[in-house]
């Protein structure tokens, strides 16, 4: 397989056509090695549009979600993100090359240890993981400029908004199967919210994701 032709053939017949045209987002795909993420047996795999086992029934989103959620979170060289559901570690990789700081959280060690060596084996340095339910944010660490949740919400926890400093953006997938709704939204003043629907889809659930402590707008 000729992977840089792949690379292309991903960003231009996927991503392109998904309205993913920020060229920071898309020079940053060609930087950051999707296949360095992906386990060995997937690797020629690394750039289909589809979820790719990574072990664990965990599973790396496909990479279109990925790049049109990093490319309306809109980030800035000296934003601090919240990433929930380390997965592979791609996904905290992209975000680090956008921001100043990345804390993601895993709650499967065994996940957070493979994502941690593929990070520093890429050489980013700027993430820190942390193992526990990331359900309702990690409050230890915030306020934050942006969070991105790598997985689905049934529905939106109340502590995650709270998490976000005024001006700050989060990016989720809520709903159940066999619709989901991908929404940006954004604090514009102090327990106010702003909410943008962004595309439909279906992905897997977060662990320890529950109905309760649902937000209504």
């Amino acid at each position: 397989m000729n992977i840089e032709q792949a690379r292309f053939n991903m960003i231009e017949q996927q991503i392109r056509p998904w309205d993913v045209l920020d060229p920071q987002v898309l020079d940053l795909l060609f930087v950051v090695k999707r296949e360095d993420f992906v386990p060995a047996a997937y690797r020629n795999l690394a750039f289909a549009d589809m979820e790719i086992p990574i072990g664990d029934n965990q599973a790396m989103l496909a990479p279109k979600i990925e790049a049109k959620l990093l490319q309306e979170l809109s980030l800035k060289k000296t934003d601090k993100v919240l990433e929930i559901g380390t997965g592979s570690g791609y996904m905290a990789a992209l975000l680090a090359g956008r921001a100043d700081h990345v804390v993601s959280v895993e709650s499967r060690p065994e996940l957070a240890a493979q994502a941690r060596q593929n990070l520093d084996n890429a050489g980013v340095r700027n993430v820190t993981i942390e193992i526990g339910d990331g359900s309702q944010g990690w409050s230890a660490r915030g306020p934050y400029d942006a969070i991105v949740v790598s997985a689905s919400l049934p529905t939106l926890p109340a502590a995650l908004l709270k998490q976000l400093r005024v001006g700050g953006r989060l990016a989720v997938i809520v709903g159940d199967a066999p619709v989901m709704q991908a929404q940006l939204i954004t604090c514009t003043a102090e327990g106010t919210y702003n909410t943008v629907n962004l595309f439909e889809t279906v992905v897997p659930p977060l662990d320890n994701a529950t109905a309760k402590t649902a937000f209504s707008f």
